[in-house]
Formats: structure tokens, C-alpha cells, sequence
């Protein structure tokens, strides 16, 4: 861990946005910009395995972004699929367990293919935990969530939130600390809607595509002075 870096999250959840507007702003399709993204994602999981975080979940593809032309949507989905494929040793080298969260209705089945086998492949591996929110909507999670539990036979009386959280896709993941969204917007976009209940967050107009290591310890370091109080009075 760096010196100047006393206290990290635990989780960190990151919308990853400003991958189309980088490719407009250089003449390019937006297909490139969404190419760039993937580098940018891969050297900040890099960072975040090496000073020794715990879980970094990456916004890959929203339940809405099937809204999107055709063409990109196609290329996106390709994007993930040749991903989880061609960076095995990438993951080996660095430790790296592959999750995944979202809906699997809606998935082409060679894309849920790939996401079920880079999770087998990665279970064993003990260091950062990258989890992928693809065809992933915070409304859609909890609703399928309680649907779990209804199933269960639970009554409203029984349901408590704790029995919700362990009803998620993943029952194990932690709240997240810190929220980080690059491009310059300012809202969450349906992304980890319960986890990130007592977040922080920081907005950066960086966009992700620029995104680099050194802004990424600024942002860790600006959390790591925030004054976390979940509701209570400080010095309570």
C-alpha cells in the first residue's frame, strides 16, 4: 500500500462512464471508445489488486443499456465475451476472482456461457474480487431478490434486511464504501441502489477512458479523510 494511503474501502463500485464522448471528441465510433474502456478497466483492477482492496465492481452493461443502437449493444456484448476468454492469465497474474452480477434473462447464452466459466476458472484465486455487473439493474436485483424469498415461503414478518442482502445475486458481497463515476455526471444510473446506502462518493469529469492510476489514489486518498458516520453523531 503507498505510504500516504492508511485506510482503504473494502469494496469500491465504479460506473464507468464517458467511453462514447471519448470517441466522439477524436472522430472515432463509439465502439472505440467502449475498446479504450476496457484498458482503463484493466489497469485500475491491476492498481486496486496490487495495494491489496477486496472488491471492485465495475457497471459493464445496465439493464438499459439494451436501449442502445443495435450496433453497439452487438460490439459491447462481443467486447465481454472475448474478454472473460482471452484474459485468464491476466486474472492468474494478479490473483484476480471473477463474480458476476445481474439478470441471466435477456443474456445471449454464449455470453452467460463465458461469465459461468471465468467464474469456475477464478474460484480458487485468493486476492482482489472483480465483480461484473452485466445486464445488472439495482431495481431489478432487489426485485428478484424479494421474488427469492417469497418463493421461500417467507411471510412479510419474517423478512428482515439482512434476509434481503443474502437474497442478491451475490449473498457474501459487501457494502460499498466508495462510489467512484467518471464523465462528469452526477447520479447513480440504478447502480448498486441497496449496497451503496452509506457510500461515498466521489464524480470526477474524467472520462473513463482516461482514467488512469494516479487519479484513481487521489480518489482513495480523498476517501480515506471522509468522515463515515452511517447516521450517528460524531464522536458518538
Amino acid at each position: 500500500m503507498p505510504e500516504n494511503l492508511t485506510t482503504l474501502p473494502v469494496h469500491v463500485g465504479i460506473i464507468m462512464d464517458g467511453n462514447g464522448r471519448w470517441a466522439k471528441q477524436r472522430g472515432l465510433p463509439r465502439t472505440m471508445g467502449h475498446k479504450e474502456g476496457l484498458t482503463a478497466a484493466k489497469r485500475i483492477v491491476a492498481a486496486a489488486a496490487k495495494i491489496g482492496i477486496k472488491y471492485v465492481t465495475l457497471y459493464t452493461f445496465s439493464t438499459e443499456n439494451w436501449k442502445r443502437a443495435q450496433e453497439e449493444v452487438g460490439y459491447l456484448m462481443n467486447l465481454i465475451r472475448g474478454h472473460l476468454r482471452a484474459e485468464f492469465e491476466f486474472y492468474k497474474e494478479n490473483q484476480i476472482k471473477v463474480r458476476w452480477l445481474g439478470d441471466p434473462v435477456g443474456l445471449p447464452d454464449d455470453v452467460l456461457k463465458e461469465i459461468r466459466q471465468a467464474e469456475a476458472d477464478t474460484a480458487h484465486f485468493d486476492g482482489l474480487t472483480v465483480v461484473l455487473a452485466i445486464n445488472y439493474g439495482g431495481r431489478n436485483e432487489i426485485v428478484r431478490g424479494v421474488k427469492k424469498l417469497i418463493d421461500q415461503g417467507k411471510t412479510a414478518d419474517e423478512i428482515t434486511e439482512e434476509q434481503i442482502s443474502r437474497s442478491f445475486d451475490i449473498a457474501e458481497l459487501p457494502d460499498v464504501d466508495l462510489l467512484i463515476r467518471t464523465g462528469g455526471e452526477l447520479r447513480l444510473s440504478n447502480f448498486l441502489l441497496w449496497h451503496a446506502a452509506y457510500a461515498e462518493f466521489l464524480f470526477t469529469d474524467t472520462l473513463w477512458p482516461d482514467y488512469n492510476e494516479t487519479e484513481f489514489m487521489k480518489d482513495l486518498e480523498v476517501f480515506q479523510n471522509r468522515n463515515r458516520r452511517f447516521g450517528a453523531i460524531q464522536n458518538q
